[in-house]
């Protein structure tokens, strides 16, 4: 335990005074600022120009509706994160290694195991507080830019504002479920790895194939931790909220695909993060 604790720690004070820890903390966040800001500029043209040909009223109200946005915001920062996770992942034991630095935790006795879970640690304490970041980015910003509130049409409430709430809890549980086995397996390819440059080259592009060969599955792809992450080719339950919190009523869910999304990302967690221990303790430092 006390090797544990010194791991972490020498991570915590390398994460300080390091730029990549930075970068998976603010990117999401500022890339999702960054979307609501062009989304927004873009709209206004739109509605400079429908002003001139007439609209509907409850298209325009659904489409000033800032909760729609807020989860737009919320799925390109998560999507991110993934990536950035991934990477770092990837990068942070296989680079260590090839310096040389990741001997000096071993010299202090610290075992091979407690320093790939402290790094483990270190990544959800990152992931952490880049998701907190990026709520408080997006619902601000969203809120500063658009109005929240309930999906009407004529006077008559389609969706009340507890409902998207409730809506969008739910989507943000099940996106962010898959997040520690992406950490676990960005890790595992970083101690599989030869370089950290393989390494990082390996872990993304093993996650951007099954990012666009995933739909070729069909229903086998449910079995894949990744199916439930937001991904640039997007087919997560968040996706799904951005149109319920929109009015759309073709939203067709089911309940199983739900259950999987809450239970399939945990074994994977746990047989990338055994097969890298097993991986570590054989391999040469």
């Amino acid at each position: 335990m006390n090797g544990l604790l010194v791991a972490i720690k020498s991570e915590l004070f390398v994460a300080l005074r390091t730029f990549a820890s930075k970068l998976i903390v603010a990117a999401p966040a500022l890339i999702a600022a960054a979307q609501l800001l062009l989304v927004k500029l873009t709209e206004a043209g739109q509605q400079a120009r429908d002003s001139l040909l007439g609209g509907s009223g409850f298209e325009q109200s659904v489409a000033n509706n800032a909760y729609g946005f807020f989860v737009d915001g919320l799925s390109t920062g998560l999507t991110m994160l993934g990536l950035l996770l991934v990477a770092q992942g990837a990068y942070s034991f296989s680079y260590e290694r090839d310096i040389g630095s990741i001997r000096h935790s071993l010299i202090r006795r610290v075992s091979r195991s407690s320093v790939l879970t402290a790094k483990l640690v270190h990544l959800h304490l990152l992931a952490l507080l880049s998701v907190l970041l990026l709520l408080i980015t997006s619902y601000l910003l969203s809120g500063m830019l658009w109005e929240y509130g309930a999906i009407a049409e004529d006077g008559f409430e389609l969706i009340s504002e507890q409902e998207i709430r409730e809506e969008i809890w739910l989507g943000l549980r099940l996106a962010l479920v898959p997040l520690p086995a992406a950490i676990a397996f960005g890790l595992l390819i970083s101690v599989s790895a030869q370089s950290a440059t393989q390494a990082v080259t390996t872990a993304l592009g093993i996650t951007l194939a099954i990012d666009i060969f995933k739909g070729l599955l069909g229903d086998m792809a449910n079995y894949l931790y990744a199916s439930f992450q937001p991904s640039l080719i997007d087919q997560s339950y968040l996706q799904s909220v951005s149109r319920i919190v929109r009015g759309y009523s073709d939203v067709l869910i089911d309940d199983s695909v739900l259950q999987l999304n809450m239970w399939v990302p945990f074994p994977a967690l746990l047989l990338f993060f055994a097969a890298g221990l097993f991986i570590v303790q054989r391999r040469k430092i």
